[in-house]
């Protein structure tokens, strides 16, 4: 599937045109970064988004400006507060939902961690697996009843999909000895086995799930890291590229970060985008050779790997979801 965008398109171009008025939209992690510019660039196209947050009063700043942009593009901004390391707020959030009765035609899982020093969920699950996988599996999953037929379901992965595959066997790390990369690449393998098996369990229904690479570039995301840190993965990256004979990196700007997803959600053809690895508005390649540069890895598509992480995970939470 070729897509008339590319890795230079912003989520503006991608919409340019569109009425979103009859659409909604619930996307993880409005506060800053890539989630606050999706956000921004839906509502503005009339669609109405109701967008999560840790905490409302530190994002209101944010939640202002798009409330903003709502108004003049005739869409609307709600917030609701969640924590997706907490498995109590995440019930609190789709209990909250779902009681309104309203649906929803696209969840856009956005929000995440990423090389986090070593920590634990307030369920005691590592960090990153906790935040970005298990928070978005249990809040999904609670809330796909309220997923309209045709819908979709966007979860943001990474290309550091291609530094670790998901452990079943040690989730947590409690025997490997931890590394933030590692633990990150196992987040965002996962992040895209969860939308393979979506997309078997849901597709007979019309709904369609993908995983989503933004693209890269100096985000709030990097909050762990120092100067140098960074400008060590941008430098690894860059090493990888040329070693695989990929185009120099390029950063991207946050209007381009969230093209993709936004792509994703309302444009592109469910069928050709359901159970795939997107970026750069278009399915990704397979490319098994190790390095992180662009293209999945086949890992990140095995469908019985990601039945096995859907076990594994109902198993973790300690709660079980039938279609």
């Amino acid at each position: 599937m070729t897509s008339e965008f590319n890795s230079t398109s912003t989520a503006d171009q991608v919409l340019a045109g569109m009425d979103l008025r009859n659409y909604r939209f619930l996307i993880t992690g409005v506060s800053s970064g890539v989630g606050a510019e999706t956000a921004r660039t839906l509502v503005a196209q009339g669609a109405t988004v109701i967008g999560t947050v840790r905490s409302p009063a530190k994002a209101q700043d944010e939640i202002s400006n798009l409330q903003r942009v709502a108004e003049q593009g005739g869409g609307a901004l709600e917030v609701v507060e969640l924590d997706l390391a907490s498995l109590r707020s995440i019930h609190a959030c789709t209990d909250k939902l779902l009681a309104e009765g309203d649906r929803f035609d696209v969840i856009l899982a956005n929000a995440g961690v990423m090389a986090t020093p070593f920590g634990h969920t307030d369920d005691g699950f590592e960090t990153q697996f906790g935040t970005n996988h298990l928070g978005h599996f249990v809040l999904i999953n609670r809330l796909m009843s309220s997923v309209r037929p045709g819908g979709r379901i966007v979860i943001v992965s990474s290309n550091g999909h291609r530094g670790a595959d998901v452990d079943l066997d040690d989730p947590n790390f409690d025997i490997t000895p931890y590394d933030p990369w590692v633990a990150y690449g196992r987040s965002k393998t996962a992040n895209s086995l969860f939308a393979v098996e979506l997309e078997r369990r849901y597709r007979g229904s019309g709904i369609h799930a993908c995983a989503v690479m933004p693209g890269t570039s100096n985000t709030p995301l990097m909050r762990h890291l120092t100067d140098d840190k960074v400008d060590e993965v941008f430098d690894q990256i860059a090493s990888d590229r040329q070693k695989g004979g990929a185009a120099p990196l390029k950063l991207k700007t946050l209007p381009q970060m969230a093209a993709t997803s936004v792509w994703a959600a309302v444009v592109a053809e469910g069928e050709k985008i359901g159970g795939r690895y997107l970026e750069n508005c278009n399915v990704a390649e397979v490319d098994d050779v190790p390095g992180i540069r662009d293209g999945v890895m086949s890992y990140a598509l095995d469908p019985q790997r990601a039945r096995l992480l859907w076990e594994k995970s109902e198993e973790l939470v300690d709660e079980c979801f039938e279609q």
